[in-house]
C-alpha cells in the first residue's frame, strides 16, 4: 500500500477549460480528487490550447510539454498519436518518485513500459477504443489525405492496443468499452465518466425549441447535423436550434437553407447552459457507438426531454432515461409526441433518484483511489 496522498496524472491535452469529451472526463476527475485530498502532479502536451492558471487550484505541480508533430513520426510503427507525445523530460520527472500514475488516454502511454518494468503502480483511462474511433473517423472522411491517415492510424492503433492494454490496469469509460477491454484484459474496470454535474438541474414545464449541440468542427457532429436537417428539420415545422463551436463555412450555408433552424456559433457558457435549460427536446444522434457522450449526460442533468438514436444509449445505463428513435419518420413521430407534453415533476424527480447513483464524481474518484492504492 503507498502511503502517500501523491499521483502524477499525464494527461493528453491541457485539461481546461473542459469544453470537450475526454478533456471534461479528466478535468472533473482531477476537480473529484482533489476533494478527496489527492495530491495531484499534472503532465500535459501543450499544442493547441492555452496554459492556464486554474489547474493549479487543484494540482500541487503542473508541468507543460511540447507535442512534436514530425513527419518522421508517420513512418513510426507506434501511432502518430502516441508517437507525437514522447517526451524525456516526462519519463525523468515520472521516475523521480515511486507515486502512482495515471495515463489518460492511450495517446498519453508512450511510457508505461519503463513503468511497469519498475513495479510502479500504472493505470490507464480509456477514453475511447480507439481502433474503432479512428476507423469511424476515417469512414467519414471525405478529404484523400486525412482518410487514408486515419486509416493507417486506426491499424497502428489496433496493433499497439494489443501489446500495451495486456501489461496495465485499465479503466473503461463505458459497459461497451468495459466489454471490448476485459476480453483482452482481465484486469479492467468499468469506471464512468467524470462530469460537471452534481446535480440535477433540469426545469418542469415546456421549451418551445428542439436543441442539437456539440462542437461542429468534428466529422461526427458535421454528419449529425447534416442528417438532422435532410431527415427531420425539414419534416416537421417546429423550431431547432443547433449550437457548437467552429462550424465550417459548408455547414453553416447548409444550416442557413432551413427556415425553422437557428445556429449559434460558438456559444458562451452561460449561453449553453441556458439553451440546455430551455430547450424541450434534446435531439442526440451519433453514428459512432464509441465512449460515452457528454452532452447526453449534460442534457439529462441540465435539460427536459432526450430524443436519440440507438447508437447514443448502446449498452450505457442512460438509455431507461431517454426516448430512442432510428428512423427519420420515428424521429419526426417521437417529436411531435413529445412536443405535446410538459416535463413533469415526476420525471425530474425520477433523475434525481436515480442518475447520481450511475454517474457520480465522488463514488468513482473512491473507486480510483482504491485501484491507485492510495491514502485518504
Amino acid at each position: 500500500m503507498n502511503k502517500n496522498k501523491s499521483l502524477h496524472i499525464v494527461s493528453f491535452a491541457i485539461p481546461y477549460p473542459p469544453d470537450y469529451g475526454g478533456i471534461i472526463d479528466v478535468f472533473y476527475k482531477i476537480k473529484a480528487l482533489w476533494k478527496n485530498n489527492i495530491e495531484i502532479i499534472l503532465h500535459c502536451f501543450d499544442y493547441d490550447r492555452s496554459r492556464n492558471d486554474e489547474l493549479l487550484n487543484y494540482c500541487k505541480e503542473v508541468h507543460y510539454y511540447p507535442r512534436k508533430r514530425s513527419l518522421f513520426y508517420f513512418f513510426s510503427l507506434k501511432p502518430f498519436i502516441v508517437r507525437s507525445r514522447a517526451n524525456k523530460t516526462l519519463l525523468k520527472r515520472l521516475l523521480k518518485d515511486d507515486y502512482p500514475v495515471l495515463f489518460e488516454g492511450l495517446h498519453s502511454s508512450f511510457y508505461t513500459d519503463q513503468l511497469i518494468n519498475i513495479n510502479r503502480t500504472v493505470i490507464l483511462r480509456a477514453h475511447n477504443v480507439e481502433y474503432n474511433y479512428y476507423q469511424g473517423l476515417a469512414g467519414g472522411e471525405s478529404h484523400i489525405l486525412k482518410k487514408f491517415y486515419y486509416y493507417l492510424e486506426a491499424i497502428k492503433i489496433k496493433n499497439y492496443e494489443k501489446k500495451v492494454i495486456q501489461k496495465l490496469v485499465l479503466a473503461a469509460i463505458s459497459p461497451s468499452d468495459y466489454q471490448y477491454f476485459h476480453a483482452i484484459n482481465p484486469n479492467t474496470i468499468y469506471l464512468p465518466v467524470f462530469h460537471s454535474n452534481d446535480q440535477v438541474h433540469s426545469k418542469p414545464g415546456r421549451g418551445n425549441f428542439i436543441l442539437f449541440h456539440g462542437n461542429l468542427s468534428v466529422n461526427e457532429n458535421i454528419s449529425a447535423v447534416k442528417y438532422i436537417l435532410k431527415n427531420i428539420c425539414s419534416n416537421t415545422d417546429y423550431p431547432f436550434i443547433i449550437a457548437g463551436k467552429n462550424p465550417p463555412r459548408k455547414l453553416i450555408q447548409v444550416i442557413t437553407k432551413h427556415n425553422n433552424v437557428e445556429l449559434i456559433q460558438d456559444p458562451s457558457e452561460k449561453t449553453m447552459k441556458n439553451l440546455i435549460r430551455d430547450a424541450h427536446i434534446h435531439l442526440l444522434i451519433t453514428f459512432q457507438d464509441t465512449g460515452i457522450k457528454l452532452k447526453l449526460i449534460n442534457a439529462l442533468f441540465g435539460g427536459r426531454f432526450c430524443l436519440a438514436n440507438p447508437a447514443m444509449v448502446k449498452n450505457t445505463p442512460l438509455e431507461p432515461f431517454v426516448h430512442i428513435a432510428d428512423t427519420p419518420q420515428q424521429f419526426v413521430s417521437e417529436i411531435h409526441q413529445l412536443m405535446k407534453h410538459p416535463f413533469t415533476e415526476d420525471q425530474l424527480n425520477n433523475r434525481e433518484h436515480s442518475l447520481l447513483k450511475i454517474v457520480n464524481n465522488h463514488l468513482n474518484a473512491q473507486k480510483l483511489i482504491t485501484l491507485l492504492e492510495l491514502n485518504l
